[in-house]
């Protein structure tokens, strides 16, 4: 009998084994290098209260990923079903089974709500010219906008080469400069004009300053382009939940697991991976043959784990792959100080936050995401998002003095007073974004590289090293399973995944 070694028990991961026990005899074999399975979508559990790493919102336009969710997770409705709709495209999920309202494993129908907060003042997510946005502004500056948009609309960047010439063609320099440069160097931790342009066509598709007006002055307000759609899923208990019923299900139908077993080698023979070794908690080597290999580990440690002379050039190219690291402080606080301009609770369910002063760059507001995330409801539980790099100064900082940082920096901008925070608790997540810098602009020699192991497929967001969504990850692994069932040697069409014009974020 045929077995798939699957490197990572990530969202493609564990859609991969679960799609070869769906639909072929090919028994999976699942190698995670930590004892936790999701991935970057994993829940922590910290004495109830539990994060969401990075914030999930369950949506997509392949009905198949939305179906797969409910299958595991149905409605939590008292409708039929829920239709999403999107640019010029319905999907209508249903649950196929009737919901008490107080049941556990269930999907909650939830409002989307992002803000932008800058000057501590809110602005909506993506921008709306609206009185608000104007007054939060001021005139002056809102002059300025319209001018260099203009100058840019009648002499545009004709070469986009980096993402400041992407921002700037759709948005103006003066725009750029308010809301997208500072936020987007402290997610990235390099200058705009250091990162691809291709990053910007992956994650603000369909947006424009043009289509902003538009979508101010029209009637029209159907089929309009935004950012993120206004409803999505939500796991009752964050993402982890589903994963972990995914999990447990695989090894039910005859899949295995295998936690904390670091692939440290693969081997070769005549351009086909014959087996992986992994290093355990013991310090023990232990090799895993199979007949396919799908890979979610970073695609610079596969490079350097292959048993086989890779050229220089590959090699050059993927130790100079770039990742940004993430750190989540969540905090436990008595109340929030933060409340919308009328005096109402915040209802977000995470705010950008683009003050200066502070190093923190996104907010989530977890008792938004869903009450099963909260242990009392009568406290605020939040978390404050840090990008950085693994071995700088905040990812090296010890935990009690990187709570003491983050709450003074939200007690500095208004969001809390720290003298409501009753707990806190530090998470590191090493890997978390794959980086438009760095050597990337050459990633195609290494795309031609591994596409030459015709039993090895490469998925997710690390093993690709592409900044995907959780369903596009999900949908690479289903490709990739389809492949090998109909013994496709083209892996183009796993690639191609994520590159569509129509970005799957739009109303």
């Amino acid at each position: 009998m045929e077995t798939a070694i699957i490197i990572g028990a990530g969202p493609a991961g564990l859609t991969a084994a679960h799609e070869f026990l769906s639909s072929t005899d090919i028994i999976p074999i699942i190698l995670e290098a930590t004892a936790d399975t999701g991935g970057i979508s994993k829940t922590v559990n910290y004495k109830g209260n539990r994060i969401d790493i990075g914030g999930h919102r369950f949506f997509s336009k392949s009905e198949k990923v939305m179906n797969w969710w409910l299958d595991f997770l149905p409605l939590e409705t008292n409708e039929d079903g829920i239709t999403i709709s999107y640019h010029s495209k319905h999907t209508r999920v249903k649950s196929n089974h009737k919901i008490n309202a107080n049941a556990e494993n269930v999907m909650l129908v939830r409002e989307r709500l992002s803000r932008i907060y800058f000057l501590k003042r809110f602005f909506n997510y993506p921008l709306k010219l609206n009185s608000d946005t104007i007054r939060n502004l001021g005139l002056v500056r809102i002059g300025r906008i319209g001018i260099s948009y203009i100058r840019v609309r009648l002499f545009p960047i004709k070469k986009e080469t980096s993402l400041e010439d992407f921002f700037i063609n759709r948005f103006g320099n003066e725009l750029y400069k308010t809301f997208f440069k500072d936020y987007t160097e402290k997610v990235w931790g390099v200058s705009c004009d250091k990162i691809s342009a291709e990053w910007g066509a992956q994650r603000v598709k369909g947006l424009s300053l043009t289509k902003t007006l538009w979508h101010a002055f029209s009637r029209k307000k159907k089929n309009m382009e935004t950012s993120l759609i206004e409803k999505f899923l939500y796991p009752k208990y964050g993402p982890g939940q589903l994963w972990e019923l995914v999990a447990k299900d695989i090894e039910k139908k005859g899949g295995k697991i295998f936690y904390n077993k670091k692939v440290s080698r693969i081997n070769v023979e005549n351009n086909k991976i014959i087996s992986v070794v992994c290093i355990g908690e013991n310090g023990k080597e232990e090799e895993f043959k199979g007949d396919n290999f799908i890979s979610g580990m970073p695609i610079k440690d596969l490079i350097n784990g292959l048993n086989c002379t890779v050229p220089d050039a590959v090699l050059s190219v993927s130790n100079g792959l770039m990742y940004r690291d993430f750190i989540t402080v969540g905090i436990l606080v008595k109340k929030l100080k933060i409340k919308n301009p009328d005096g109402s609770p915040v209802k977000d369910n995470w705010m950008y936050i683009q003050e200066k002063k502070v190093k923190v760059g996104r907010l989530q507001l977890f008792n938004n995401w869903s009450p099963g995330m909260i242990n009392d409801p009568d406290t605020s539980w939040i978390g404050l998002e840090y990008f950085c790099n693994e071995g700088d100064d905040l990812w090296t900082m010890e935990d009690s003095a990187l709570l003491k940082f983050a709450q003074k920096e939200i007690d500095s901008i208004g969001i809390i007073d720290e003298k409501d925070v009753l707990d806190g608790v530090v998470i590191r997540m090493p890997k978390t974004y794959p980086s438009y810098v760095g050597s990337y602009n050459r990633f195609d020699e290494i795309k031609e590289y591994v596409n030459k192991f015709e039993n090895l497929f490469l998925v997710g967001r690390n093993g690709m090293h592409k900044y995907n969504n959780q369903d596009h990850s999900m949908l690479t692994a289903m490709q990739a399973v389809e492949n090998i069932k109909n013994g496709i040697a083209d892996k183009e069409n796993i690639w191609s995944i994520n590159t569509e014009e129509d970005y799957h974020e739009e109303k």
